[in-house]
């Protein structure tokens, strides 16, 4: 009875907090996706609500609205700057809106337009949301969430401005072809159109594709999902362990999937994919040294090296008393799961008790976890944002073929967190002179 209660509960102050969240738009929709990947903190009934609902059912702005910004920014409304432009949207997200339209010498392009509420609401926003962390804080000393704050006053106003998503996308492609050649065209982003953009407005090459949760869409253009799962981890451990420059919001509505263009499909009818990455307004850098620690960290996660994890958990600032949660916060696994010399020791099977035992964890431990999210540097946090929205997309696709899939992308994450770590050593012992 204490446990339907306390399921009834959540899920009723989940679905207000939602509502919340919808009514105010912008940043507070931002918290909210965030919220929806924190497993290892809240109870499922707060992942479960905001996962179904903040990634594809944001507000929208009025064509009237639209229309105000194309003036704002380039002195026309978008019928006069487009041969085309549809005025129903054909997607909402927290920050803005996509709407189709064709150029004047037949282009059809996908155009983001900032909401307009944004620029005028977000200091507020900011300061309405540091006051609510600040009173629960001195209210609630153990819960320490003022680095929130922080990292939304850091990286809000680079999400705001259009031009560094372009640069970003421009420089995330070009980084895979130099220093990641071998899976260079199996990711993309889509083509910018500089002279249709601005910082509140982005014109961008329109791709067809299937989300990377739609799982029963990948099939159809015959692509199997255990492959773009691999795909997917493949080409954030670039990111992360070679490229030092990471995209920090690849939730499922910022990955799309669409079979390898050069590729011909197989005997059995099944094509390569080729992954598409939206959304490029959050990106982290990582200097040499968090690089070289963080892939160390994950080549012992993966090998099950006790004392690696210890140093190079206390190295990226977990400290020598939360190493062991730091594991398990990455992992979503106990320690005795972590150190365990088996194969499958990371293989999340994802059943009802399992999920139970996560859950337990988070509230037995809560205090600590948030001591731990307070104590490590904000760039480690993004990374631990991006590794819970790879793991829910993972999830999805790996379906039916769990075990197979889980031990492959184990291996995946081994071997690139290796090379970087290799490739480091080998930087520093080569003469300055020497080096590019």
């Amino acid at each position: 009875e204490r446990e339907r209660m306390k399921h009834e509960v959540h899920l009723r102050s989940a679905e207000k907090l939602r509502d919340l969240c919808f009514k105010n738009g912008g940043i507070y929709i931002k918290l909210g996706q965030h919220l929806g990947q924190l497993e290892y903190l809240v109870p499922k009934e707060y992942v479960q609500t905001m996962r179904e609902s903040m990634l594809n059912r944001c507000p929208v702005s009025s064509y009237e609205q639209i229309c105000n910004v194309f003036k704002k920014e380039f002195g026309e409304t978008p019928d006069k700057v487009f041969a085309e432009f549809d005025p129903v949207p054909l997607a909402s997200a927290s920050l803005a809106q996509v709407h189709v339209a064709r150029t004047h010498d037949g282009q059809k392009v996908a155009v983001k337009v900032q909401h307009s509420h944004m620029t005028e609401t977000a200091a507020a926003d900011q300061a309405t949301v540091e006051l609510i962390v600040n009173t629960l804080h001195n209210f609630f000393p153990s819960f320490d969430y003022r680095w929130l704050i922080d990292e939304i006053k850091e990286s809000l106003p680079q999400e705001l401005d259009f031009l560094t998503e372009a640069k970003n996308s421009e420089r995330c492609l070009e980084n895979f072809r130099k220093l990641s050649p071998h899976i260079a065209n199996y990711v993309y982003a889509p083509k910018v159109y500089w002279n249709l953009s601005s910082s509140k407005l982005l014109t961008m090459e329109y791709i067809d594709g299937a989300y990377v949760n739609d799982v029963k869409t990948i099939k159809k253009l015959g692509i199997r999902p255990h492959e773009l799962s691999i795909l997917v981890s493949q080409t954030f451990a670039e990111m992360m362990f070679k490229h030092g420059f990471v995209h920090c919001d690849p939730h499922a509505a910022n990955l799309l999937v669409r079979p390898l263009p050069s590729s011909k499909a197989s005997i059995f009818g099944w094509r390569k994919p080729q992954l598409i990455l939206l959304d490029h307004g959050l990106y982290k850098e990582l200097d040499f040294n968090t690089r070289t620690n963080y892939a160390a960290l994950w080549k012992a996660l993966i090998f099950a090296d006790a004392n690696a994890i210890k140093e190079y958990s206390t190295k990226l600032g977990a400290g020598e008393d939360l190493y062991a949660l730091f594991a398990g916060v990455l992992t979503m696994r106990p320690w005795n799961r972590v150190v365990d010399p088996s194969m499958d020791h990371l293989v999340i099977q994802g059943s009802q008790s399992e999920l139970s035992e996560l859950q337990m964890y988070a509230s037995e431990y809560f205090h600590e976890i948030s001591e731990l999210l307070r104590r490590l540097p904000r760039v480690i946090l993004l990374m631990m944002k991006t590794n819970d929205c790879l793991r829910a997309v993972n999830n999805t696709l790996i379906q039916g073929s769990h075990l197979e899939t889980s031990l492959k992308t184990s291996c995946i994450i081994g071997r690139v967190s290796s090379e970087a770590v290799t490739a480091a050593k080998m930087s520093q012992k080569i003469p300055s002179q020497f080096v590019a």
